[in-house]
Parts: C-alpha cells; structure tokens; sequence
C-alpha cells in the first residue's frame, strides 16, 4: 500500500555495510518513526507523461491487484483495465496449476513423454531452473507432487485425519521432484514428462506477473507506475509531482519493528513469510515454502525475508530461496550475491534482524 509521506529526495546519503544482527524490539525501543529505504538509481525520473494519477484494481491468481499509473493523454481507464486483465489472464492460461485447461495443468498430468512448450512457457521454465542453479535448489520449480501433498495445491489441504503426510508418501514426492532431473529437449523447445513430475512456478509466478504487467503499461505508455499483485511491488518512473511510489513493507504479524516505507523508483521488492499460507499442527506452524532437500516445509526459524531487485521474479524468487536457506546461510548467500536482502528470525530473545551491506546502503544514514 501506497504510504503517503513527506519523504527525502532519491539523492539522500545512504550507508555503505550492514549492521549487526538486533534484536528487533530493542533496536526501536523510543522511536515512534518509520525506517525510511531509498533504493540507489542510475537514471533521473523523466516527466511523468500527463498530471493525472489512476487506481485500478481486480482479482487474478487467487489474490489481488491494484496498479497506479499516470496515463498518457488521450487514454481511456476502460482500455489499461482490459490490458491488465488480458495480460493476467494469459498467465492463468499459461502457469495455473489450478486451471485444469493451462499449459502446466497439461504437462503436470501428461503421461511419460517428450512434450513441446510454448515460447513463454519455455522462456519461464529455464529462468526458473537457471535460478534453480544458483542457489541448489532452493527454489526449485519441480516440486509440485511435494507441494500437493502437503496441501498447498489444487487438490487442496490435507485430510483433518491425516494432516501430516508419512515419510513414505514425502519419499514418493521427492522420487519425481528436483531440477535436476528435469530433462530438456532444447532443440525440439520440450521437456521430458517422466511420469509423475509436476511443475509449480509459485516461487516466481506472483513477480513475473508484476514484470509483464509493467512491461504492458510502459508499451502503452504509462511509464510512470506502482504494480501489486499479492503483494509482490514493482515501480517505475515518478508522480506528476515528482515524488517517487512510497510503499510500506509488510512487516511480521505482532512485530515491533518501525514501519519501512521505501522509494520504488525502477526497483521491486518481494516478501515471503512463514506465516503466508500455513497450518499449525500439534502447535507447529508448517508453512507453504518448502525445502527440496527434505520434502517438508522449511523449519529454520527465519519469520519472514524482503528483497529488492530491478526484477520483481527475481525479488520473488530470492526471497523464496532465502527463506530456505535459513538465517544464517540466507544472509551470508546474499551478501555474496550483492542482494538487498532483510532478515527477521524468531529467536528465545523474540525477533531479530539482519540485513545485507546492500540493504542496509539504502537506509537513511541517520538510521544506518
């Protein structure tokens, strides 16, 4: 949401490293204002193309959207609404898993065999298995059988009876999961179905959505903009009066921490947290983001990440890895990665923070 503020210009002096682990009740004790993020930027804002400003909004993907965007003269509301929708409901046809009719709901429930992909398709398909790479695994679009089964997908959740799936089922799962095994067919732009194996792009598919849908604006010429969906943020350009899009970052539920607004000018951010679509079992939170490498949904004590990116997939999808990789992997992969990454890990001591040099250069130098 849009946090409307007297805010410094996107030349304030920022921090160059990144403080200490705090924790987070301790750090505010006294403050009652708002940790201000001013993304570093390597082009000034052009002029915004008219003076007017217009809020849209819908439901697409199981959640919602809303865009704020300075139309170009002449346009008409009617027009970028239907585009969005266009342009959203191509996604849906493309990467649903819940749409029995989408291109991934075919190839999940094909039988074992070499079948061809569209171009977005395959486009998508590799971004997420090179992303894969990156980070071991740690996002990995393969684990839709794993995703069913602990009911985080179509089939929808568990048995109330069974509400934990047995090590048998989780091996069976992990038996046609990882993208490693996921073979290629480059030259026919297909990927091989060994039966069993399905695909889930919920990883990254809330941040590519925010990309085309921005991409859509700038080509109609709305390239001054604020793109949500879910949650996921992307802003270009400036408002009429010169101001970039401030947002306010969702913080962990009960959190002390101050409010974070940042300054999206040309950047994304994505959040992924534990307590984003879970089930608590035995007093036991098991959230929606698992590990590939154990089949079960992360348990590592990290509450929630942030990340900052000019993509808005790949702010989605770090910020998905990251929350595998843990508190203290996390941060040191990112630092190493030159991610403007924030970390909030539930301790004994309550929440604490980290954050990466990249994160904490674009804080106020007085907050730094």
């Amino acid at each position: 949401m849009e946090r409307r503020a007297g805010s410094p210009a996107l030349t304030s002096k920022r921090s160059s490293s990144a403080p200490p682990p705090l924790q987070i009740g301790a750090a505010v004790e006294g403050r009652q204002d708002s940790r201000v993020l001013i993304p570093p930027t390597t082009r000034a804002p052009e002029r915004p193309p008219s003076d007017l400003i217009w809020s849209l909004a819908g439901e697409s993907m199981g959640t919602t959207w809303s865009v704020r965007l300075v139309p170009p003269m002449g346009s008409t509301q009617d027009a970028f609404q239907a585009a969005i929708d266009e342009e959203l409901a191509r996604i849906i046809a493309l990467f649903s898993p819940w749409t029995p009719a989408s291109e991934i709901s075919r190839f999940n429930t094909a039988p074992a065999g070499t079948w061809k992909l569209s171009d977005d398709f395959w486009s998508l398909l590799n971004a997420a298995l090179d992303l894969a790479d990156d980070v071991n695994g740690a996002v990995d679009p393969t684990l839709g059988a794993l995703v069913d089964l602990w009911g985080f997908g179509p089939p929808g959740p568990r048995d109330p009876l069974t509400p934990l799936p047995s090590a048998e089922e989780i091996e069976a799962a992990l038996a046609v999961s990882g993208w490693q095994k996921l073979r290629l067919n480059r030259d026919a732009q297909a990927a091989v179905q060994a039966g069993g194996t399905k695909l889930d792009f919920s990883g990254i598919a809330k941040g590519h959505a925010v990309d085309r849908v921005s991409a859509r604006l700038t080509a109609m010429g709305a390239t001054s903009h604020l793109v949500e969906i879910g949650g996921e943020l992307l802003g270009r350009g400036v408002k009429p009066d010169a101001q970039p899009w401030w947002v306010e970052i969702e913080a962990v539920p009960g959190s002390p921490a101050p409010h974070t607004v940042a300054a999206l000018f040309d950047v994304a951010v994505a959040t992924s947290g534990d307590w984003r679509r879970a089930f608590v079992h035995e007093d036991r939170l098991y959230p929606h983001t698992l590990d590939g490498s154990t089949g079960r949904p992360v348990d590592n004590g990290l509450a929630q990440v942030t990340v900052f990116d000019a993509s808005a997939m790949r702010a989605d999808a770090w910020a998905t890895a990251l929350m595998v990789l843990g508190p203290f992997d996390g941060p040191e992969f990112a630092e190493a990665m030159q991610i403007a990454a924030h970390f909030v890990e539930r301790t004994p001591r309550g929440l604490v923070e980290r954050m990466t040099p990249a994160f904490a250069a674009m804080m106020d130098e007085e907050e730094a």
